[in-house]
């Protein structure tokens, strides 16, 4: 890939790590572009089956880099066409994406981890709304994931008061899966994926799709994607060898079809 977005395969993982560890990971024109690639190539390779992204260094990402400010180009067009299709990769792949935070994520790097479906965090890492310090308003989504997850008034309370939220506290609230040791994180982030990939992959891009639909939309149209998804699921190849291995007491190998 590129210096500053490093692309690695474990296996059916693939791990994409922010590498500007002397910038705290902070996003760039450049970070963004290259973890969109990144994200694609990912999305493209049918060996992959889960995705890490994490941060080299001591951090996931501080943010915007506000030392090389808008790069020339209008704060709106940042947003909407650098963050946002990063963003929409995140949500749109069909495999499982999970954040491994070291240090913290701050800003649209908070963003980038709260959009992953699931997050696992270095037990002294925190995320961090830090915008009423400098003026701004939450950006990359950051509002509509704060109130859905905690509600109105928690969601308003962290963000203008620009709270650290402990691992710990990330846990407890439900941003956050799992906190673990620092020194633990990057193997335990990777075993965690390992385990997932070994579940069936059309499974859970249809898990994904659904649940990230209900989280927007309502009963009945959930109700009708989850009928239309079991439909085109059963009696597949891989449904077919789920029931098999679980008459035989073996574990399964799934091959996506």
């Amino acid at each position: 890939m590129s210096d500053i977005v490093q692309y690695e395969n474990k296996g059916a993982v693939a791990v994409i790590t922010l590498n500007r560890p002397d910038a705290m990971n902070a996003f760039t024109t450049k970070l963004s572009n290259d973890l969109q690639l990144a994200l694609e190539r990912a999305a493209g390779d049918d060996a992959v089956r889960v995705v890490i992204i994490t941060g080299e260094g001591r951090c996931f990402s501080a943010g915007a880099d506000l030392k090389s400010g808008f790069e020339g180009r209008p704060v709106f067009g940042k947003l909407q066409y650098e963050y946002r299709p990063v963003l929409s990769a995140i949500a749109t792949i069909t495999k499982p994406v999970i954040a491994a935070v070291p240090g913290s994520a701050a800003g649209i790097g908070m963003s980038m981890a709260l959009h992953c479906d699931l997050m696992i965090m270095a037990d002294n890492a925190f995320l961090l709304s830090p915008f009423t310090t400098i003026s701004l308003v939450p950006d990359g989504g950051l509002n509509w994931l704060l109130v859905r997850q905690l509600g109105y008034r928690r969601a308003f309370q962290l963000s203008v008061e620009s709270e650290r939220i402990t691992a710990e506290r990330c846990v407890e609230l439900g941003l956050a899966n799992r906190a673990v040791p620092a020194e633990k994180l990057q193997a335990e982030a990777l075993q965690w994926a390992e385990r997932l990939a070994k579940r069936a992959p059309r499974s859970m891009e249809a898990t994904k799709k659904c649940m990230r639909h209900a989280a927007d939309n309502d009963w009945e149209s959930t109700f009708n994607m989850e009928a239309d998804w079991q439909q085109l699921l059963a009696g597949s190849e891989d449904n077919v060898e789920g029931v098999d291995a679980f008459f035989e007491k073996r574990e399964p190998k799934f091959k996506g079809k």
